[in-house]
């Protein structure tokens, strides 16, 4: 068994904004805390499409009182990169990068946290690790071709190419209209009826023109049901279909890694919501000392939390940690 190496009054599982929003909480409290991220500093952020625009205006993704100053109202992702960066300079807070926690064991006073590279303890441990590394698949033959991607970035790939975007979400349409103006030519394959509710109001008109224009082709009431190295098949409402295809974007959303949450002893619910067990005052979940924050609080239900409504759930959580210390110190004085 691996020694310790360091022992923290908080451990957090995550260095996405929400997890810096519980370092910054952390220390202003005078706990001593380590952040560890299994990749690069915010790395859902980084893994973003090159050209996306939040939704949210860029006071409303401030952390630590660090005012974020956006060339426009809505920033865009190489501004949020710069912004989250400079806040963890500014605040120096304890990150550990690229070291991914394989393990969370609850000890008899604390936490044992095992990761890619050492093990530590902890007396609490807070789970912030979002939902975007883990991508709804569509189980059908040939979605582990190379030419398949459940992740967007840049437009240029793509020009001149056959793609098929899947789905009907913000990322979806994104895709879809940048490759298209790129020079791809572009098919749109949706299960429902329509484009997606929520996709920003800005971009909406955009994509309906398109698709009235047939400068887009959207299928709609559609699914894709088979891929191969040179074409697709298409379950459509007039029948199946074949397509000559390059590539294929399968944006169809994400998931938060159920089996960690499992494995280390949290809670899940038994609906289809998977919506791991916490205390929505503490964010404390079914194990003392081990807490929610974030996107990951709402398991498949991954519109329910963001960087504007979780940022909260940092001080929330210090709260109950420096609550719990003064219950432990008034019991063992």
């Amino acid at each position: 068994m691996k020694i310790p190496t360091a022992h923290f009054d908080v451990l957090i599982i995550g260095g996405g904004p929400i997890g810096l929003a519980c370092g910054i909480a952390a220390k202003a409290a005078g706990l001593s805390y380590l952040i560890v991220e299994r990749g690069c500093l915010v790395n859902s952020l980084y893994r973003y499409p090159q050209n996306m625009t939040f939704f949210s205006t860029s006071e409303r993704l401030e952390i630590g009182d660090v005012p974020f100053v956006s060339t426009s109202p809505k920033p865009k992702r190489a501004e949020a990169l710069e912004y989250y960066r400079r806040v963890q300079q500014q605040f120096e807070l304890n990150i550990h990068l690229f070291e991914e926690v394989t393990m969370v064991d609850k000890q008899e006073d604390g936490f044992l946290i095992s990761t890619s590279k050492s093990v530590y303890t902890g007396q609490h441990v807070i789970v912030a690790t979002g939902f975007y590394d883990i991508p709804c698949l569509l189980d059908i033959a040939g979605e582990e071709l190379p030419k398949v991607s459940h992740y967007y970035n840049d437009p240029h790939y793509y020009a001149g190419q056959k793609v098929v975007v899947v789905g009907a979400s913000n990322s979806s349409v994104d895709a879809a209209l940048e490759t298209y103006r790129k020079g791809a030519d572009v098919t749109l394959v949706v299960r429902g009826d329509q484009i997606g509710t929520r996709v920003k109001y800005w971009v909406r008109p955009d994509i309906e023109n398109r698709i009235a224009n047939g400068e887009i082709r959207a299928l709609f009431n559609s699914e894709l049901t088979e891929i191969r190295p040179a074409e697709v098949d298409i379950m459509t409402p007039d029948g199946p279909i074949t397509i000559a295809n390059d590539f294929v974007l399968a944006l169809t959303g994400y998931q938060p890694d159920f089996r960690f949450l499992e494995k280390i002893g949290i809670s899940l619910a038994s609906d289809p919501s998977k919506e791991p067990y916490h205390n929505p005052e503490t964010m404390e979940t079914n194990i003392p000392g081990l807490f929610l924050a974030g996107v990951v609080c709402g398991g498949m239900n991954t519109h329910l939390w963001f960087i504007e409504n979780s940022r909260i759930h940092a001080q929330q959580i210090v709260n109950r940690i420096l609550q719990a210390n003064s219950m432990r110190a008034e019991l063992r004085s």
